[in-house]
């Protein structure tokens, strides 16, 4: 799974920058986020100290910053400080117990990640919620209707390639069992995501 989430990204990224004109890049991109907003939850899940793991996502996100605007969006905020915020609201999910409250909580991430510009916005809030509380065929219906809501608002036709994550989830749970269970070294993972976009700002500077 691990390898899978950083090789599509790694694709989805050198399209986006060197490649912009050649769709076929962006659609085999649109499987990494999935991946990474379902490890996110099994991460928060299964941690042993959410507090460390949250610093960790931190730390990431800090790092991943400055390489991140330089190599795609100088004025936006990187994909995980998207999945920071969501931890942090899911972190706070859990210890309400008022189902009103926890309306609220949720309507004000996804309004705070629409105002500012954070990867992927609400969406990628909305993503991980579903990761979280909805399960079955119910998860493919609203991953499904996620997209099509987003791909109508924000004209994210390449979006819906995404949901091929989610089937395979669901319909798939063999195939997913053996792929998730292939591991990446831990500092592997998580540099990855900062270094890579280091890379590509650096050639996009030199070409």
């Amino acid at each position: 799974m691990q390898w899978i989430a950083m090789l599509t990204m790694l694709i989805d990224h050198i399209g986006a920058v060197f490649f912009s004109d050649q769709m076929i890049w962006r659609i085999i991109g649109r499987i990494s986020f999935p991946i990474y907003a379902y490890a996110l939850v099994q991460g928060h899940l299964h941690t042993s100290n959410r507090l460390k793991y949250l610093v960790r996502l931190f730390i990431i996100a800090l790092v991943s910053q400055v390489p991140y605007q330089m190599a795609l969006n100088p004025s936006g905020l990187n994909v995980v400080v998207t999945l920071l915020v969501a931890a942090i609201a899911l972190n706070l999910l859990d210890r309400i117990t008022s189902k009103v409250l926890s309306i609220w909580v949720i309507v004000f991430f996804i309004i705070l990640m629409e105002v500012f510009p954070f990867d992927y916005g609400a969406y990628g809030l909305i993503l991980v919620l579903l990761f979280r509380y909805v399960s079955s065929h119910d998860l493919v219906y609203g991953h499904l209707i996620l997209n099509v809501v987003y791909m109508f608002t924000n004209n994210w036709i390449l979006q819906m390639f995404s949901i091929v994550l989610t089937m395979t989830i669901i319909y798939g749970p063999k195939l997913w069992k053996r792929v998730e269970s292939i591991r990446v070294n831990k500092w592997i993972w998580r540099s990855f995501y900062p270094v890579h976009l280091g890379v590509i700002a650096i050639l996009k500077w030199i070409s």
